[in-house]
């Protein structure tokens, strides 16, 4: 057993697994037996589909959460029913049906994932830029034009999936090359949020832009030493000297 499942009691550790309680922390999520957890989410999903995911109990997180979206496919389970369930983790399944769910267009996978990507829990933000992600890559140019909207959204969870999820390195996914050589390409993302009052939001464009700095040190620097100008704010002065900490 691992010394983080070992530090959460027995009897909390049951109420994770049989998907009563949602996680409180990152810990307590990556503790959750998928194999358990989803047969109490879905008891009919069948005992040949959870000794499926029962012989990938040591893969990677990721490489779970897609094979629970595909069995709960196989299964016909209803994701509408799931979105509602109390836990974050099978919340987080849904986003990866959505993402693997054939036959659906770019525009009707954003609008089935923006409920999750306003969850009140942090894991399911995090699921559902994850899991789209790939798609929004592949069609970079229509994914920029439609999530520019969400970029004044009230939320300001809404206006986080619209920067986080096209970030060019990100965390736990593959990084975007067009973005990592060409970052001016998500200026309709990046330039409605440059003063953004959302501390959630902010630490998400300066991020971004630091992923960019990796590979394009000077149109960072450029851009920030614009935005310094023509929004001299807090905000976006605390964006700049983020976005700019592994070059300045």
């Amino acid at each position: 057993m691992s010394r983080g499942v070992a530090d959460i009691a027995p009897a909390r550790l049951a109420l994770l697994n049989g998907g009563s309680v949602a996680s409180a922390t990152l810990t307590e999520g990556l503790a959750i037996d998928f194999t358990e957890l989803l047969a109490a989410a879905v008891p009919g999903i069948g005992g040949a589909r959870l000794d499926r995911m029962r012989a990938q109990a040591t893969a990677g997180i990721t490489k779970r959460m897609a094979l629970a979206a595909q069995l709960l496919l196989e299964a016909g389970a209803d994701p509408a029913v799931l979105q509602a369930h109390p836990s974050d983790t099978v919340r987080g399944w849904v986003c990866f049906v959505i993402a693997a769910q054939a036959g659906l267009s770019l525009p009707q996978r954003l609008a089935a994932m923006r409920p999750l990507a306003d969850d009140g829990h942090f894991g399911v933000r995090e699921w559902a830029w994850l899991a789209l992600r790939p798609r929004l890559a592949a069609q970079l140019d229509e994914a920029i034009t439609l999530l520019a909207p969400w970029t004044a959204d009230p939320s300001e969870r809404v206006r986080r999936f619209a920067c986080e999820a096209l970030r060019p390195r990100g965390v736990w996914c593959a990084h975007i090359a067009q973005l990592k050589e060409r970052p001016q390409l998500a200026l309709p993302l990046l330039q409605p949020l440059r003063a953004d009052p959302a501390v959630y939001v902010q630490d998400s464009v300066a991020n971004w832009l630091n992923d960019a700095a990796k590979s394009q040190p000077d149109w960072v620097r450029s851009l920030c030493a614009q935005w310094r100008l023509e929004s001299p704010v807090a905000a976006t002065q605390r964006i700049c000297k983020r976005a700019l900490r592994s070059i300045s």
